[in-house]
């Protein structure tokens, strides 16, 4: 009999839902849930709270909704029985926090705390704990802790403790009712199966856990805040288990809600952009995955441990078991993009682009692939959302090159190449560092549709890029962790490389590089390594003072 698996993606602005037929690891339907409420970096939904720069916050109450919508969506779309759904797998946004009570309620929710911003969710690129970042940083610093190289030599203001830190600081009285604080991924597994099992990918990643050593000691929490000293034994959980590990059976609460039977298996959530490594098939080393979204991941499995200077991590088993997996990123991508399309676009482009039957993005692909390399005379330093390479969210976006001849489309085709840049950047320094990366293989909704971008990563990095098969690489990932929660017998798998063979695959089409093309690139990455240098390691600190005025001119 058909069994199957379902993958829920918890992105940054909807939940994806995937079915998966388990016996022939084809995807039989998808289905995609809009947070309602968004984003909210402007105005709390309780209450009418201002928010400052740098926050980005998300109402819970959208990830139940997403619950509740998604699996019932799957099965009206196919006609499969409830029953024959073996497993559930979650991937999610992070660092994405919360704090809660001990049962999951979100403080949030709770009328006392609503109108309070720190009792809300967290996004991942809620980045106003800079200044958290940096204590913890320091002190890591100053005490010489062994857990700092793991991630490059600075902690983000993205991250688990930072996030935490500033509850401590700026809302003491929401970080001590809150029994509880937990990423997001974890809590949507509380949800579903009422234990507090904690993934090694987020505890790894984003939060200094170690397999062999455990989270960093009470001594060094201490010296951060003499409040934080026992954060791991209180807020969090010493049940952390690998993504695709058994982590409970759905409650009958949450069958009723989501349209399924009770007992189902719930793997062990992860990280989406992880996650996404094995919906790819990525299971061996030296195979490097690019997600192209809203942000930008790089990943790729390694069999030695390397520290490198400026990537997001290395964890043991935190990506695929018995694996080192190194993971670096751009914090702008999709979102800068977005940001141009939103902004700068003139309204007779949109007029062109509706006369020609094409969304806006369609028609600024069209146009800039008109352009050569190197004709737009821009070169863009692709930091509107930070620099995690740096590890440094203070950091801003520049264009260099503006004079009154300058298009919509140079723009569009120079942030493109900024972003390959960046890629680039990233690529050097972890071969540099002694990372194999021999095949890059991109998804995420970039990769899928915009044939420029993956033409001009190409001839940057000067490598043949292949596409994942799924157009939900994430979403697959998370319904593998289902089946492989699942099990052998109940009709899933009996581990990730047996469960990726049989449900990923690549697109036939390929990009190469044009060698033409790439020895324009070189000659424009050369100055863009020159600015990045300059910017972003104290040649000149004009961006984080202009920063520094608009908040004091925000704030008065």
């Amino acid at each position: 009999m058909t069994k199957y698996a379902i993958g829920l993606d918890f992105g940054t602005e909807s939940a994806r839902g995937l079915l998966v037929d388990l016996q022939t690891g084809k995807e039989v339907a998808t289905e995609v849930f809009d947070y309602p409420h968004g984003v909210i970096d402007e105005t709390l939904p309780e209450g009418g709270v201002r928010l400052e720069p740098d926050w980005a916050l998300q109402h819970p109450g959208d990830y139940v909704q997403s619950l509740r919508v998604l699996p019932p969506a799957l099965l009206k779309l196919t006609g499969a029985d409830p029953k024959d759904v073996v497993g559930i797998g979650v991937d999610f946004t992070s660092c994405t926090i919360l704090p809660a009570k001990k049962d999951g309620t979100p403080l949030c929710l709770k009328d006392e705390f609503k109108t309070n911003p720190h009792s809300w969710v967290k996004l991942w690129k809620h980045h106003s704990a800079q200044p958290e970042a940096d204590r913890i940083t320091d002190v890591a610093k100053e005490r010489a802790e062994p857990f700092l190289a793991r991630y490059g030599g600075a902690i983000s203001s993205e991250w688990f403790f930072p996030k935490a830190l500033e509850i401590l600081n700026d809302a003491p009285d929401i970080y001590d009712a809150a029994d509880i604080i937990l990423e997001g991924g974890d809590w949507i597994t509380l949800k579903l199966t009422g234990n507090d099992v904690r993934n090694a990918t987020a505890a790894g990643y984003k939060a200094l856990w170690e397999k062999s050593s455990g989270f960093p000691g009470t001594d060094f929490f201490k010296a951060v805040n003499p409040r934080l000293e026992n954060i791991a034994r209180e807020k969090m959980s010493s049940d952390i288990r690998a993504p695709s590990a058994h982590a409970g059976d759905l409650t009958q609460e949450m069958a009723d809600l989501m349209g399924l039977r009770p007992g189902i298996a719930v793997g062990v959530p992860s990280i989406d952009a992880h996650a996404a490594v094995a919906g790819a098939g990525i299971v061996s080393p030296g195979r490097m995955l690019l997600v192209l979204g809203t942000s930008l991941c790089h990943m790729v499995l390694g069999s030695e441990l390397h520290l490198v200077e400026g990537m997001c991590g290395v964890v043991e088993d935190g990506i695929i078991p018995d694996f080192y997996g190194y993971e670096a990123g751009q914090a702008g991508g999709g979102d800068m993009y977005a940001w141009l399309m939103d902004n700068a676009i003139p309204p007779a482009y949109h007029q062109e682009a509706k006369k020609e039957s094409l969304d806006i993005y369609s028609l600024m692909e069209k146009k800039a692939a008109a352009l050569k390399p190197g004709e737009s005379g821009l070169l863009i330093l692709d930091w509107w959302n930070g620099v995690r390479l740096l590890v440094d969210s203070d950091l801003t976006g520049l264009v260099l090159g503006y004079n009154l001849t300058t298009s919509p489309e140079d723009i569009y085709r120079a942030m493109i190449e900024a972003t390959a840049f960046g890629t680039r950047k990233i690529i050097e320094r972890l071969r540099d560092g002694g990372v194999p990366i021999h095949e890059i293989v991109a998804c995420g909704g970039l990769a899928n549709k915009n044939k420029l971008l993956m033409q001009i990563f190409s001839d940057v990095l000067k490598t043949k890029m292949s596409v994942a098969g799924s157009d939900q690489a994430a979403a697959l990932g998370a319904a593998i962790y289902g089946a492989v929660a699942a099990g052998k017998d109940a009709g899933g798998f009996a581990d990730i490389a047996a469960a990726a063979k049989k449900m990923t695959s690549l697109k036939d089409e390929t990009y190469e590089p044009v060698e033409g093309n790439s020895r324009i690139y070189d000659d424009l990455y050369r100055e863009y390594d020159v600015l990045f240098d300059h910017f972003g390691t104290g040649g000149n600190n004009v961006m984080k003072t202009l920063k520094s005025i608009r908040s004091k001119a925000i704030k008065t």
